[in-house]
C-alpha cells in the first residue's frame, strides 16, 4: 500500500487536540506531581485499546500499541511537567494554578503524542511491529527519564528506535530543526562551598575571608572556556548564584556558589569538571580557605543518529514539502531525552512554534511564553505519525 496520508484525519480531529492542549495548560503540574495529567493520558490510551502501565518513574505512563504482524518497536517520548512560574498571559486557557505554568510546551508534547497514538491505533491491523508511547514526568528537573529507566521503561519490549520532538520558540512556525549528531548540551549543576574564618568587618586581618576567595573563584572560572576548552569545541561555565553573609559589618565564615556547566562532548565536560575543582581548591588554599565541591550530572548531550535522521528527512520532505528543514541548529539547552537516545538509536527534533506577528515568540521559561498551537499541532502530529509509520506501516 502507499504511505498513509494522515492529513484528512488531522483536519477532522485537530480542534479536539488543541482543546486538550489548552486544558492541560490550564492545569499545570510540576515534576513528579503530574497526577491529573497522567490520569488523562492513561484514560485516553485505554480508550484507544493500548496496553497501559502507570506509575512508571513515579508519575510516568507507558502505552503499547501492538500491530497484528511482527516488526520493530518504535518509542515515542513526550514529557508532561510544568514549571514553577507565575503565568502572565491573558488568555482563556491561562494557568489556574498559582505559581505554576506550562512555560516550555510540554502540554503540547503530551497532546501531540496522544494524537499520534490515536492516528496510529486506527491502522493497527496493517501494522508490522509496535509503538511504545512514553509519557515522561519531571523533565524540567532532569530526573524523570532516569526514574523511568530505573523502572525498566526500555524493557518488555526494548525499543529499536526512539523518537521525540519539542515545540521550539527560537524557530519560526514552518521550520523544523533536524540535526545529525549533538543537538542539545549536557547539563551539570555545581555547588561550591568556600569556608574560611569569619569575624568583624573592621578587622579583616583576623579572618580568612570566604567572600574574597569566592569572588576570585568566580572570575577565574571564566578562564576555563577561554583557555582550557579547544576553540573548535563548545562549553559554557556560568556561576548563577552567590550567597554569603547577612550583616554589613560581619565577615561570614562561608560563601556558597552555584552554577551550570554545558557541553556537547562528554570529554569536554569531564575536563571542565576537573578544572573547576583545581581552580576552586587552588584559589581557596592560597587565601587560607577550604572548599567543598559537589557536581551533579543532570543530563547527557542529546546526540541524534544520522541514519534515523536520513529516514525522517525523506518522510518530512514527502508529507510537508513546504517546511524549511534546518540542519545546523544546536543549543546549549539540555534535555533528559538524552538518556533515551544514548541507550537506543534515535532522534529529537524541534518543531518551530514562534509566530512573532501574533506576539507568540516569548522564549521558553518566560512568564509570557506561549506558542501557535493552531498551526503547530497539526504539523507536529503529521510529522511524528508519518515518521513512526515509515517503520511500522509497510509500503508495497
Amino acid at each position: 500500500m502507499a504511505p498513509i496520508d494522515f492529513k484528512p484525519r488531522i483536519a477532522a480531529r485537530q480542534a479536539d487536540w488543541i482543546a486538550r492542549r489548552r486544558d492541560l495548560h490550564r492545569h499545570p503540574e510540576l515534576g513528579f506531581e503530574e497526577v491529573r495529567t497522567a490520569g488523562i493520558v492513561a484514560e485516553e490510551l485505554t480508550r484507544l485499546s493500548l496496553e497501559v502501565r502507570t506509575g512508571v518513574g513515579q508519575t510516568g505512563v507507558v502505552g503499547l500499541l501492538e500491530g497484528d504482524a511482527p516488526g520493530p518497536t518504535i518509542m515515542v517520548r513526550a514529557d508532561m511537567d510544568a514549571l514553577p512560574i507565575h503565568e502572565e498571559n491573558e488568555v482563556d486557557y491561562a494557568s489556574t494554578a498559582a505559581g505554576k505554568m506550562h512555560a516550555c510546551g510540554h502540554d503540547g508534547h503530551t497532546s501531540i503524542a496522544l494524537a499520534v497514538a490515536e492516528l496510529l491505533s486506527e491502522h493497527r491491523a496493517q501494522m508490522a511491529g509496535r509503538v511504545k508511547f512514553v509519557f515522561q514526568p519531571a523533565e524540567e528537573i532532569g530526573k524523570g527519564a532516569a526514574a523511568m529507566l530505573d523502572d525498566g521503561v526500555l524493557q518488555n519490549p526494548a525499543p529499536d528506535i526512539a523518537l521525540g520532538l519539542h515545540v521550539w520558540n527560537e524557530v519560526p512556525v514552518g521550520s523544523v530543526a533536524l540535526v545529525d549528531g549533538p543537538m542539545m548540551a549536557s547539563a551539570n549543576d555545581f555547588t561550591i562551598w568556600v569556608r574560611g574564618s569569619g569575624g568583624h568587618g573592621a578587622l579583616p586581618h583576623e579572618t580568612r575571608d570566604p567572600i574574597v576567595a569566592a569572588s576570585q573563584i568566580v572570575t577565574a572560572l571564566q578562564s576555563i572556556v577561554s583557555r582550557n576548552v579547544k576553540p573548535t569545541d563548545v562549553a559554557v561555565v556560568s556561576v548563577t548564584e552567590f550567597q554569603a553573609g547577612d550583616s554589613f559589618n560581619v565577615i561570614p565564615p562561608e560563601a556558597k556558589l552555584r552554577g551550570t556547566i554545558r557541553s556537547f562532548d562528554t570529554g569536554v565536560r569531564d575536563m571542565v569538571e576537573d578544572r573547576l575543582r583545581e581552580i576552586s581548591q587552588g584559589i581557596a588554599e592560597a587565601l587560607g580557605c577550604t572548599v567543598e565541591l559537589d557536581v551533579q550530572r543532570l543530563t547527557l548531550p542529546v546526540v541524534n543518529a544520522p541514519e534515523v535522521n536520513a529516514r525522517l528527512r525523506e518522510v518530512f520532505a514527502r508529507v510537508a514539502p513546504e517546511i524549511e528543514l534546518i540542519g545546523d541548529y544546536r543549543t546549549m539547552a539540555a534535555e533528559d531525552m538524552s538518556y533515551f537516545v544514548d541507550a537506543v538509536p534515535g532522534t529529537f527534533f524541534f518543531v518551530g512554534s514562534a509566530s512573532p506577528e501574533r506576539g507568540l515568540d516569548y522564549p521558553h521559561h518566560h512568564p509570557r511564553f506561549d506558542w501557535d498551537d493552531e498551526r503547530v499541532i497539526p504539523l507536529a502530529v503529521d510529522l511524528m505519525a508519518s515518521a513512526v509509520a515509515s517503520y511500522v506501516l509497510p509500503v508495497e
